[in-house]
């Protein structure tokens, strides 16, 4: 378990590992969330190139569509290579790629550099689940990875004020992609020395890893033994198999309020291009409080359960949506309604390829759960990247949320189905084993 103040060596480590891989993991945003922000921007300058929102959204489904790839390769690759190099490479591979944005002169280039970005991009969670599930002890495997999930949204949030207050000062769009590059370089080179693979690497003991998982938990078969041995599990499990349909539909909603949210409130609230990056970070400021809250109620209230919490996210974002799809009279509206999507979604979302991942995966598969989760995840937000571009496009912004509106209320189906069929059928209960520490009858990933 991470101790704020370590007293042993493994504590410092822990609290070392987890400061480098969520400072890490922050970093990686600049470099993803800077296409966002300069959307208008693209669509001013390129226009006359057919650099409209429907093209844009193209840009930005072909993508995730290569950072779905890579989550299943990378995932793979950091189950067998280790979690530090994945990680590490991850950074100096968006590096590149963001430099080869910015000196980009046209629109086919455009789609190549954010290719290659997202598909380098997707070693980053991979490398930080496998760190994470050598590091720490299953039996705090949801505190750990609820904090590591923060670093996406103060990530998020941190690169939209910045880069937004870089718009303020003149700064163009190829000067938001070499700043983004340059602060991703310098957390890359301090992460070389700051992390490590696993414990036993600098002469430190392992903690337990979970016996509940779907792979041997002996210390000699932490790697695997192939292939096929690896993916099997997942694909014979019904919760996991659940766990990618929640993935797809959840994920999708979030990559399109990730990125359509600033060109959103520059057309329908009337902001300005710097205002709408900077007041864009409310989803992600809302989304950090839905990530510790739904971290909270799922252990202290509904003892392990997450499927509650999926339903009612949902059910909940369906009728958001559907007020998104009605034109706004003032900027107030637009705000208080992207506040309401981030705490409704991102805390759930948080979920599915942090902890249940590590419970499914362990030590052994972790970066492959993850990877699968993700990968199958954003196959949807692909999908809802250029369905959102194009009816924003042709059928302005109210076309496009009805879209998002029906994806939440399929995506609670999902959720109800796995609550009956996984959580209500085993009667999750809480045992106390020591005073402070809790541990639950999982869904049987099995």
């Amino acid at each position: 378990m991470l101790q704020l103040r370590p007293t042993t060596p493994l504590q410092q480590w822990q609290l070392r590992t987890a400061a480098g891989l969520f400072v890490g993991y922050s970093a990686y945003y600049l470099c993803r969330s800077n296409l966002a922000a300069a959307a208008p921007l693209l669509i001013r300058e390129f226009g006359s190139q057919g650099l409209n929102k429907e093209v844009l959204g193209q840009i930005a489904s072909v993508g995730v569509l290569f950072y779905a790839a890579g989550k299943v390769v990378n995932g793979v690759l950091g189950d067998f290579l280790g979690g530090k190099r994945i990680f590490l490479l991850g950074m100096v591979g968006a590096v590149a790629a963001t430099v080869a944005f910015g000196l980009s002169q046209g629109v086919a280039v455009f789609f190549i550099a954010w290719a290659v970005n997202r598909l380098l991009q997707s070693m980053g969670w991979a490398g930080l689940v496998k760190i994470t599930a050598h590091w720490f002890s299953f039996r705090s495997y949801g505190k750990i990875m609820g904090l590591l999930s923060l670093s996406y949204l103060v990530g998020d949030i941190a690169a939209k004020l910045l880069l937004g207050q870089l718009l303020t000062l003149g700064v163009g769009w190829r000067g938001l992609f070499g700043a983004a590059a340059g602060v991703l370089a310098l957390v890359a080179l301090a992460n070389w020395f700051i992390l490590a693979n696993t414990p036993a690497s600098v002469g430190l003991p392992d903690p337990p890893t979970n016996p509940d998982s779907l792979f041997d938990t002996a210390p000699a078969a932490e790697q695997p033994a192939s292939l096929g041995a690896l993916l099997g599990p997942y694909f014979r499990s019904l919760a996991f198999l659940l766990l990618l349909l929640l993935s797809f539909g959840l994920t999708a909603l979030r990559e399109a309020f990730s990125f359509w949210v600033p060109t959103y409130l520059v057309e329908a609230a009337h902001l300005s291009e710097s205002a709408a990056s900077q007041y864009s970070a409310l989803y992600s400021v809302f989304g950090m409080v839905s990530i510790l809250g739904a971290g909270y109620l799922s252990d202290a209230w509904l003892r392990g359960q997450r499927g509650p919490l999926l339903l009612v996210a949902c059910l909940g974002l369906a009728p958001v949506l559907l007020l998104m799809a009605q034109p706004a009279s003032s900027s107030t509206l637009p705000l208080v309604l992207i506040s309401l999507v981030g705490l409704l979604l991102l805390g759930p979302y948080s979920f599915l390829a942090g902890a249940m991942a590590l419970d499914a995966g362990g030590r052994q598969g972790a970066a492959t759960a993850a990877g699968l989760v993700d990968a199958v995840g954003y196959v949807g937000g692909t999908a809802a990247l250029w369905l959102t571009g194009r009816l924003a496009e042709r059928q302005g912004w109210g076309g496009a949320f009805m879209a998002l509106a029906a994806l939440a209320a399929a995506t609670a189906v999902a959720a109800l189905v796995f609550y009956r069929t996984q959580e209500r059928r085993t009667g999750q209960v809480a045992i106390e084993v020591a005073p402070g520490v809790d541990l639950y009858e999982k869904p049987g990933y099995n």
